[in-house]
């Protein structure tokens, strides 16, 4: 049984990182100004002094936007095809279903560099995206998502006998 709660998890993971790809497609105007204001440093009344220059350029803020729903659609497609690995392998032996993970695990770690070191590292970190009120949404919902997706990568990452 824990082999299906292991893909079904798996499944999961991927349609967050594809929903989150399709509503950013769907509101890429919205989507470009979350980036623009974050990138911008428009709001940023606890450190006004910036590591890096505000970022202002519409070519490199939708550059960066599409590199995040890369990442997420990547997430997406990884998922599947580890649960999809998964799956095929769930009736046979350890070492078959245990070999079947790398996708998923993939999927997993994919998910992390986006909302974990896109989000967390580059912009709260270093763009202090926490400090609006555009960012501060954004950078709690990323926390979200990378700790479900950590969780679940240890869970799926256990070795099964």
């Amino acid at each position: 049984m824990i082999r299906y709660f292991k893909i079904v998890l798996i499944v999961l993971v991927g349609l967050q990182g594809l929903f989150y790809f399709i509503s950013n497609a769907v509101n890429w105007e919205y989507a470009q100004m979350a980036v623009g204001a974050v990138f911008g440093q428009a709001d940023s009344p606890a450190y006004p002094n910036p590591i890096v220059p505000a970022i202002t350029s519409p070519v490199l803020i939708q550059l960066a936007l599409a590199g995040i729903m890369t990442g997420e659609l990547l997430v997406g497609l990884l998922c599947f095809k580890g649960a999809h690995d998964m799956w095929k392998q769930v009736g046979n032996e350890a070492m078959a279903f245990n070999a079947a993970k790398t996708w998923a695990i993939a999927g997993c770690c994919t998910a992390l560099i986006v909302w974990f070191g896109i989000f967390q590292v580059f912009g709260a970190g270093l763009f202090q995206m926490w400090q609006s009120q555009v960012g501060a949404g954004s950078f709690e919902g990323a926390f979200m998502y990378h700790a479900a997706s950590a969780i679940i990568l240890i869970f799926v990452n256990q070795a099964d006998i």
